[in-house]
């Protein structure tokens, strides 16, 4: 039987290494798990045909969180901690995507994160809408775990 191509609506966002975000982790969205190599350019004198390319190191984007807002959270008061203070925290996390059985099928563990910025959606009453809570971490690197 053919692997066909997963879903990506079933997944799990969970904090490796504390207790009190454990549970504070459902979210509607996650993006940003993306990696790409930096490079320099160097000219080789009598070479006018091309540069050359050199590799220089990697870069991994942002993550960035969305869920409707939170009134007691315990991943808002680490953030709100972290802006107040400038004292960096950081945390592992682990995101799974899971298939239609429920069993992980990717997982990438997502090293020394710490919040970057925290928004909330515009408030608007012309509009129905779920306020949206937006929470963007910066972070060393990810690793695929097998």
């Amino acid at each position: 039987m053919a692997e066909y191509p997963p879903v990506s609506y079933f997944f799990e966002l969970s904090f490796l290494d504390d207790q009190d975000l454990r549970a504070d982790t459902q979210f509607q969205s996650i993006a940003g798990l993306s990696a790409e190599i930096q490079t320099e350019t160097y000219r080789e004198g009598g070479e006018n045909r091309f540069e050359h390319v050199l590799p220089v190191r990697s870069k991994y984007n942002n993550l960035t969180l969305k869920r409707g807002l939170s009134k007691d959270s315990g991943l808002i008061k680490w953030c709100t901690d972290t802006f107040e203070s400038l004292v960096i925290e950081p945390k592992n996390l682990n995101i799974t995507l899971y298939n239609e059985e429920q069993s992980p099928l990717m997982t990438w563990k997502v090293v020394h994160a710490w919040p970057k910025k925290w928004s909330v959606s515009d408030l608007n009453a012309e509009q129905s809408q779920i306020a949206i809570e937006t929470l963007e971490l910066h972070y060393r690197f990810f690793t695929l775990i097998t």
